[in-house]
């Protein structure tokens, strides 16, 4: 692992199934799931506002690229259903990019112009790109909870046909 490490925030749905998928990322280092993007301070399960469930990841760059980690997210969720995924409602479920340095913003306005102009996901992109706020992490009964309980509820899974198609270089 290089001496440096990065941080990501996303948020797409349950933040269970985003943990247990993102994690196993080649690069991945460590991640937490919690709350972030809305208005509570001390965000809890019971109490989070108008926080999206989040997942914070922190990365190696040398392993794995943010612009790599964005794509494999837009992968896993539906990023163009507004405040649900799966059975999951609420703005709570949104889809949401929350960038910590003008490169990440970057990063993340490209990828969405280039899902977008893919068609390979069934209508416009709704995910929210905003500037990382605090991130509260959740209760520990939610940290890892697929490996606690891995027949436990997801609606999180690969789409092998939402893969974006590598650039030519012109």
């Amino acid at each position: 692992m290089s001496q440096t490490t990065e941080r990501a925030v996303f948020a797409g749905g349950c933040f269970w199934g985003m943990q247990d998928l993102l994690r196993k990322r080649p690069g991945v280092v460590s991640s937490h799931v919690g709350y972030s993007g809305g208005d509570v301070p001390n965000a809890t399960y019971r109490n989070h506002g108008t926080h999206a469930e989040a997942i914070e990841i922190i990365y190696d760059p040398s392993k794995t690229s943010y612009r790599e980690l964005l794509e494999f997210f837009f992968q896993i969720h539906d990023p163009t259903t507004k405040n649900r995924q799966g059975n999951d409602t609420g703005t709570s479920y949104r889809s949401a990019i929350y960038y910590v340095n003008d490169e990440q913003k970057q990063i993340a306005e490209d990828t969405v112009l280039d899902v977008e102009a893919s068609g390979l996901w069934p209508g416009k992109v709704v995910t929210e790109i905003a500037a990382a706020g605090p991130f509260w992490d959740a209760e520990s009964e939610h940290q890892d909870y697929l490996e606690h309980y891995p027949n436990g509820y997801t609606c999180h899974f690969i789409r092998p046909n939402w893969k974006l198609p590598v650039r030519s270089k012109t």
